[in-house]
């Protein structure tokens, strides 16, 4: 994949474009082998491709410009904006999408809010496609002043996106390198958006978390499904388990399936399939997922975790080694935090591993691992 940004030297934020695609993957593939070498029993599966282009389904674009001109991209190094809205790592209805939302933002007169001044209403515009179409946009603003404005021409935006589902304003009103507020104000009818992968309708809220690469996303949790099935556990806990996609894929009849996650929305969410679905033995509730391992009274056969990047840390992992868990479905979104919690869980040894090629033209991507307790 080639890109005029990158190019140009507008856009680096795809450190590896350019790189023929192949090499990418194998270079992904070898680091994680090189990175868990110490685990001579782990049997690696071949890495799981992406498709180089139109991969995201969700872009976070900062706005900038004026009114009359807005870009939709990225700040330069001293606070611009920088226009990306062709940015072909983006699905293309999310491509297709951007310039009618420059438009909408001239229209609605939304002052795009200019960093170096600290003023202006409008940071990010976030924007998620489900595999359907379907479009859920959120707009970041400083302040409600321009909600009124906002609904006044939505009818009109919704005119021309027949496909938009979701429309929201996140409220930001601190001037701090985060990306949205705790208040959501939605505009639609609809409050979640529909994503289809594999066999399940997750539901996805405005806050909740949602795999950036649906078709790789997909191929997660049937690689998780699969070990699960062959393993047949009793028990399930999915530990950080965001709007349910390890869980629902790992229901069963006559197992028992908990999903605990801290995002109260994203539980709201699992639990909304769980029942649509009528899958059985599945319970979801939020919290911290250490607390409620350590506070449980009985054990599960198996625990799969989805851990931040940061890994999930030495009193968790602490818990997972002194537990009677025979095993552990592992999926990291950094190979280098799951090396350290793997030293920290020396009886539970990772017996297979797959990368899956989450993020094309970067250096990141998802392992997965399955470890079993062995004395």
């Amino acid at each position: 994949m080639q890109c005029s940004y990158f190019l140009a030297g507008v856009c680096r934020s795809c450190t590896l474009m350019g790189r023929p695609y192949g090499h990418q993957l194998a270079d992904k593939d070898r680091h994680c082998r090189e990175l868990l070498a110490g685990h001579p029993d782990l049997r690696w599966l071949p890495p799981v491709p992406s498709p180089e282009a139109g991969y995201r389904n969700k872009v976070k674009m900062v706005v900038g410009g004026t009114v009359g001109s807005p870009t939709v991209g990225i700040l330069d190094g001293d606070g611009h904006g920088v226009d990306l809205r062709g940015c072909g790592v983006s699905s293309p209805g999310i491509q297709a999408l951007l310039p009618v939302l420059a438009g909408f933002v001239t229209r609605a007169r939304i002052e795009p809010y200019d960093v170096p001044a600290r003023r202006g209403e409008l940071k990010y515009l976030l924007v998620t496609e489900s595999p359907d179409g379907e479009l859920m946009v959120r707009f970041v603003c400083r302040s409600q002043e321009p909600v009124s404005r906002i609904r006044k021409h939505l009818p009109a935006l919704r005119a021309q996106l027949p496909r938009l589902a979701v429309v929201t304003v996140n409220l930001l009103p601190e001037h701090k390198a985060v990306l949205e507020g705790d208040r959501e104000i939605v505009l639609t009818d609809a409050g979640t958006l529909r994503m289809r992968v594999n066999d399940l309708d997750l539901h996805l809220r405005p806050q909740s978390f949602f795999q950036t690469n649906t078709e790789v996303a997909a191929a997660l949790y049937r690689q998780a499904r699969e070990w699960v099935e062959e393993l047949a556990p009793a028990s399930v806990w999915d530990l950080y388990c965001g709007v349910g996609g390890f869980a629902l894929h790992c229901a069963a009849p006559g197992r028992t399936v908990t999903g605990i996650e801290t995002s109260e929305a994203a539980i709201a969410s699992a639990a909304q399939t769980a029942q649509e679905t009528g899958l059985p033995g599945l319970r979801f509730a939020a919290g911290d997922a250490t607390a409620f391992a350590r506070a449980a009274r009985e054990q599960p056969d198996l625990v799969v975790v989805n851990p931040p990047r940061r890994g999930i840390g030495a009193e968790l992992a602490g818990w997972l080694e002194a537990s009677s868990v025979r095993h552990v479905v592992y999926s990291s979104c950094n190979a280098a935090s799951l090396e350290r919690d793997l030293a920290a869980m020396p009886s539970l040894r990772p017996v297979t591993g797959r990368v899956l090629d989450m993020f094309p033209q970067t250096t990141h991507l998802e392992v997965v691992v399955l470890l079993e307790r062995r004395p």
